[in-house]
């Protein structure tokens, strides 16, 4: 039987979204090529079908994990308009931090691994985090009809490491303080800068 471009290309698509949950939940070193073609439902050789190297299904998935949060940003604008980051730090502090590692955003599970690892992965990373950037900045208020780069990024580093932190302590009330403070930095700064017409 043989199957079409795009059945090959939703395969290999679903066996990268596995992948990517895979090196989520247990990281770079953690995660071994037969787990991770098992958790894909696929043999070790099936993988090397789809990827030349562990390394290189790492640098996929992490292109896909930082595209997803684009995507995100992306939704939360077009469906809540001006209300878009409040309600996006809503869901990203509460939702995406509590739920499993393995459902957890890239740029809280693999930022770390992808510090550690090779140039081409940095690389990989550091193109998709500058769009991510960029789609984070057009929802944010505008200084003299310019984007606010430096805002995005702040907002951006208390989000990640927010949730970073909230993860790691064993005591779920620090945790809820951890977030709540940053909720509160971000969205009253959010709504002091609307307030002076920036």
């Amino acid at each position: 039987m043989r199957y079409t471009k795009d059945q090959k290309e939703e395969t290999r698509q679903q066996i990268l979204e596995a992948v990517h949950r895979g090196f989520r939940q247990r990281g770079f070193d953690g995660a071994g090529v037969d787990g991770l073609a098992k958790g894909a439902g696929v043999t070790s050789g099936a993988f090397y079908a789809h990827f030349d190297s562990k390394a290189d299904a790492f640098r996929q998935a992490v292109a896909l994990g930082v595209g997803q949060f684009t995507q995100a940003v992306e939704s939360f604008q077009e469906e809540n308009n001006d209300q878009w980051l409040e309600k996006f730090v809503s869901f990203y502090l509460g939702e995406k931090r509590r739920c499993e590692l393995g459902d957890s955003c890239a740029l809280q599970s693999l930022t770390p691994e992808v510090g550690r690892s090779d140039e081409q992965t940095r690389l990989v990373f550091e193109s998709e985090l500058l769009k991510a950037a960029e789609a984070f900045t057009t929802g944010l208020p505008q200084v003299d009809d310019k984007p606010d780069i430096e805002h995005a990024w702040v907002n951006l580093a208390m989000l990640i490491g927010g949730v970073t932190l909230a993860r790691a302590v064993q005591n779920p009330e620090l945790a809820d303080e951890i977030t709540e403070a940053v909720s509160n930095e971000i969205t009253h700064k959010n709504t002091h800068e609307k307030a002076n017409g920036k």
